[in-house]
């Protein structure tokens, strides 16, 4: 029987390979995406890509999805709250599992899991334990597209952000930057898929550098924003 899933897209390189992967396992049934983007600023957290760039992508990939709002500086309750509220529906409906697109941080493996099981739901990982050098590698082989929106200022400067991500990209990483970002480094959007019904068309905007705080720490991050042809 076809496992029911529904995809957490994040509009990256990562969760666009796995979703590919996914299409192509016979055994998995993906009938629905499910996105989260900022509730003030209206863009994909982390990413700083605009709701209607996001939406472009969904409609290129033409599966039922739902944006869910994630209030701004929200507690970790609040955002489980929210997430749950949106899956219900979708629990009612019969999705069984959830698939995402992580490679090998297993802390937060296990906090889905964790997540999920409190609603009967169990977790899909395409990509788990696979080469981060080999992931990008197969990403640019099969055909897909993305450009660097956002790049983690501790580990990369300015000049990462609105970057085509290709082997030229990977070549200038510095020693220690893990190839596919998985630790955070920098994200990506992807402007092109084999199952995309056609690319997203997109112009490069200005680039901006904002910081985060996280307890007594600050984090400091490129943003390249991208703008609507």
């Amino acid at each position: 029987m076809d496992k029911k899933t529904y995809f957490n897209w994040s509009n990256g390189k990562d969760t666009a390979l796995a979703l590919y992967y996914l299409l192509q396992d016979k055994n998995v049934s993906v009938g629905h995406l499910l996105t989260t983007i900022n509730e003030t600023q209206q863009r994909v957290s982390m990413h700083g890509v605009r709701r209607t760039l996001l939406e472009a992508q969904l409609t290129a990939i033409d599966l039922p999805y739902s944006i869910v709002a994630i209030p701004e500086h929200c507690t970790n309750t609040t955002y489980e709250a929210v997430i749950q509220e949106a899956i219900a529906p979708l629990v009612q409906e019969g999705f069984e599992y959830a698939a995402f697109g992580d490679i090998f941080l297993e802390d937060l493996k296990l906090y889905r899991e964790q997540q999920l099981a409190q609603v009967g739901l169990k977790a899909l990982f395409p990509l788990w334990n696979r080469d981060s050098r080999s992931v990008v590698d197969t990403f640019i082989d099969l055909g897909f597209k993305a450009i660097t929106v956002s790049v983690n200022a501790q580990h990369l400067d300015a000049s990462f952000a609105g970057r085509i991500l290709d082997r030229d990209f990977i070549k200038d990483l510095p020693p220690g930057v893990d190839p596919a970002g998985e630790n955070g480094e920098f994200h990506t959007f992807c402007f092109e898929a084999p199952y995309f019904k056609h690319s997203i068309d997109f112009t490069v905007g200005k680039k901006v550098y904002k910081t985060y705080q996280h307890g007594t720490e600050t984090f400091g991050y490129w943003f390249c924003d991208l703008l609507d042809a």
